[in-house]
């Protein structure tokens, strides 16, 4: 008898300790991005404000009235300083000065480069009229044949890389690394062997981060679910109406 209710028994033990693993994957995959996402933010914020409260005078720095810090407030300057030097960088002032300085760094043999560099890289990122930045999601072969990755469209080459390369029409394509898509390769490719893809930058950006595990949703898919979910929304909206 002893033996047969251990058996019994060992079915539910097995079932119980796959609900404890799974509950605990569970907790670590809904508490481990926010975690970390957090504790990121709160290194960041504590950077920022450590290096720039430091420089506000002491009569100034709202921490020598109060007995304890306040939290990002160094971020909220720093937003301010930008804001303001970029109000006055517009001005007809401002801009006067700019242009001075530019110059400046531009006479200046190696500074000039490392300068025009960066420059040309923040406004890649930051400007919203940038033709530079990453326009769409490609699949290419590479590093051979019959290997393929993912690659991101940056732009055209120039006359000079055409001519070498014997291709009258190219197109320039930024193969980022996996997780890290800061590091990468830029290459050089043939119009016909640059195939797009149905899916959006950021998305790209998450599945190669990923290191493919987040498969990213085409355009049409995503419009499809939207379309779906304002039908949904509509039709709950009317049966209320309707009970009223």
């Amino acid at each position: 008898m002893a033996e047969k209710e251990i058996k019994q028994d060992t079915p539910d033990k097995i079932n119980m300790a796959r609900r404890i693993r799974n509950y605990f994957f569970t907790g670590i995959l809904v508490t481990a991005p926010a975690a970390i996402t957090i504790y990121l933010a709160v290194i960041f914020i504590s950077y920022i404000d450590s290096n720039v409260v430091n420089l506000l005078p002491a009569k100034y720095n709202p921490e020598t009235y109060l007995p304890y810090g306040i939290p990002g407030i160094g971020l909220v300057i720093l937003f301010v300083f930008f804001v303001v030097i970029g109000w006055f960088a517009t001005g007809l002032v401002g801009g006067f000065f700019v242009k001075i300085w530019e110059k400046l760094l531009a006479s200046t043999p190696i500074v000039s480069s490392v300068y025009n560099a960066l420059k040309q890289i923040f406004e890649t990122f930051f400007s919203s009229s940038s033709k530079h930045s990453f326009r769409e999601v490609v699949l290419i072969e590479y590093p051979r044949k019959g290997l393929w990755t993912i690659a991101f469209i940056t732009g055209a080459p120039t006359s000079d890389i055409k001519d070498i390369a014997h291709q009258s029409n190219m197109t320039s394509v930024y193969v980022p690394t996996t997780p890290n898509p800061t590091s990468g390769f830029l290459l050089f490719v043939p119009n016909e062997d640059v195939h797009k893809l149905d899916i959006s930058v950021e998305d790209g950006l998450k599945y190669v981060i990923s290191v493919g595990i987040v498969a990213p949703t085409s355009k049409e898919a995503k419009a499809l679910l939207r379309a779906e979910a304002t039908a949904k929304a509509a039709v709950k909206k009317a049966l209320k109406n309707g009970k009223k």
